[in-house]
């Protein structure tokens, strides 16, 4: 017997155990603070986005004032068609919104896609895209190219439909043909750029663009943020993808 009045082996055999409590407590401690830390952490990456999101897009719809007049003017002289293109799209969990668009197409280009489903160059179907598509205006070429035809979107980004960088949103037709492993595109708020777009855009078909917006989803951050703008500017310039 020892001064604990407890038998040697006994003692031995409860020592480990009076360690391992100090540790237990510690990890739990640590799950604790971590749990804290993201229930914090969410909430301001996501109030720090949309504030970024605001302040962002009123300065672009003030700065490009100009350039908006400019290309209204020259789609009307075109065709005398509707300045803007104004479509449903599916945003986060599956909500719809009316997103905008300078129309690049003719007026009746809904109509004819029809006729054109059978020549998509995506071969999985999901989403169209056709790089002689006939149905494009000779100003909506140009727009095209340099992604001009997505700038009213950033009033969709103002009002909260959008946000700046995240997965493009689909149509209802596409969101119909997703498989459940595709639908992890609809966790976040859609955005007028992200990961595929400065990657190869229409080039990248639509397989390739879930793989990059799951990507994008798992590691988005304010600062990968900022990354994926900073390198939006120069792959609209160059043009590469875009039709």
């Amino acid at each position: 017997m020892n001064n604990l009045g407890m038998h040697p082996a006994i003692l031995r055999a409860r020592t480990p155990a009076l360690r391992r409590r100090p540790v237990r407590w510690l990890l739990s401690l640590h799950v604790a603070l971590e749990r804290r830390f993201w229930q914090w952490r969410v909430p301001a990456d996501q109030a720090l986005k949309r504030a970024f999101d605001v302040a962002f897009s009123g300065l672009v719809l003030l700065a490009l004032a100009p350039l908006f007049g400019l290309i209204a003017l020259l789609i009307k002289l075109e065709d005398r068609g509707p300045v803007l293109f104004r479509q449903v799209r599916v945003g986060r969990h599956g909500r719809e919104f009316l997103m905008y668009k300078f129309r690049s197409m003719r007026p009746d280009a809904e109509q004819r896609l029809r006729e054109l489903l059978a020549r998509n160059e995506h071969k999985a179907g999901v989403t169209f895209k056709l790089k002689d598509d006939p149905r494009i205006t000779r100003v909506g070429r140009w727009l095209r190219k340099f992604s001009f035809d997505e700038l009213p979107q950033f009033y969709n980004v103002f009002i909260g439909d959008m946000s700046v960088v995240g997965p493009r949103p689909p149509v209802p037709r596409e969101v119909q043909l997703y498989a459940l492993a595709d639908r992890r595109r609809l966790a976040v708020q859609p955005g007028i750029t992200c990961l595929w777009q400065i990657s190869g855009r229409a080039q990248i078909d639509f397989q390739g663009q879930v793989e990059l917006d799951v990507r994008y989803i798992e590691s988005r951050g304010f600062w990968n943020d900022l990354r994926i703008i900073g390198k939006t500017v120069p792959a609209v310039l160059s043009g590469t993808g875009a039709y």
